[in-house]
């Protein structure tokens, strides 16, 4: 039995063997990350232009207040919470159905999920341009399908209706995320012991009960997780979106915004402003995200 004189000395010790360990990928990651975001944060207080970085002067809060009183940055706000929560949401409850379908011990389950894996493992910028194909107007297959259904009864063109737009871009999005939140929930589901789901049954649970009184719970850490990597993807989603409605207003996100401000238009000063605040934004969520993943997890403070 370890004493309690000795266990605070070795914790310690522990503790400094993890930051020694951790040294060289944190230098990294300030070389890296640290320096671009120290470079973008001093030129949101300038009105540096491309053509005059150099001769950029201090203007204070001045790019803040202009990108905050921007409408196209507020629509920009809304599309991106939008799309974060609808397809978050779409794509939790695809994911958690298709993990306990693949954890039911089917025949050929092996296939089955490399096929569902598909998805996922298509670049992101070439699954954008694919489905953009198929939501063409006169060639694309997914008027042809519900033509032939009879759903609709004239082509419609989704990427460039502004009614349209983001829910196309959204479903897209599922298609491509679903398989991701499919493996992270069905490893958890593979974490439950068998026992616990066998006395469920003997004790008279339904399929209903047992998914919302056993599964869900001992599943909720893995869901946790789930939900902070695709609300943080989703937040800062680019390539889809650009490649499908380019710099549409209708599904224009903080990213996109951000970088029409400083490619575009050439204002490093604004859209530094707008980096900034789009970092604010996914680091409040990230917070948010990680304080209610604790005791899920059983993490001590």
């Amino acid at each position: 039995m370890v004493r309690p004189a000795t266990v605070a000395p070795l914790r310690r010790h522990r503790t400094r063997l993890a930051w020694a360990a951790l040294a060289p990928a944190l230098a990294a990651v300030a070389a890296v990350a640290g320096w671009p975001l120290l470079r973008t944060l001093s030129l949101a207080f300038t009105d540096a232009r491309l053509a005059t970085i150099e001769t950029a002067r201090w203007v204070g809060l001045e790019n803040f207040a202009w990108t905050l009183s921007d409408p196209d940055w507020w629509r920009a706000v809304f599309n991106t919470l939008v799309f974060a929560v609808c397809s978050v949401s779409l794509e939790l409850v695809l994911g958690l159905a298709f993990a306990l379908l693949l954890n039911a011990g089917l025949r050929g389950q092996g296939a089955l999920r490399a096929v569902a894996l598909v998805p996922w493992a298509v670049p992101t910028v070439v699954a954008a341009q694919v489905w953009r194909w198929m939501y063409h107007d006169v060639h694309g297959v997914v008027n042809e399908l519900l033509l032939g259904l009879g759903v609709i009864a004239q082509p419609v063109a989704w990427l460039a209706d502004p009614a349209l737009s983001l829910a196309a871009v959204i479903l897209t999005d599922v298609w491509k995320a679903t398989p991701f939140v499919t493996l992270l929930l069905l490893a958890g589901l593979q974490t439950i012991p068998a026992p616990v789901i066998a006395a469920a049954r003997l004790d008279g649970a339904g399929p209903l009960d047992l998914l919302i009184r056993i599964i869900l719970p001992l599943l909720r850490p893995a869901i946790v997780v789930a939900v902070l990597f695709r609300a943080l993807d989703a937040l800062r989603v680019f390539d889809l979106i650009y490649v499908m409605t380019s710099n549409s207003r209708a599904t224009a996100t903080v990213s996109i915004y951000t970088r029409q401000a400083l490619i575009d238009f050439q204002d490093l000063g604004a859209g530094s402003a707008a980096a900034v605040l789009t970092f604010a934004l996914i680091g409040m969520v990230a917070v948010a995200a990680v304080f209610a993943l604790r005791p899920a997890t059983g993490v001590a403070r």
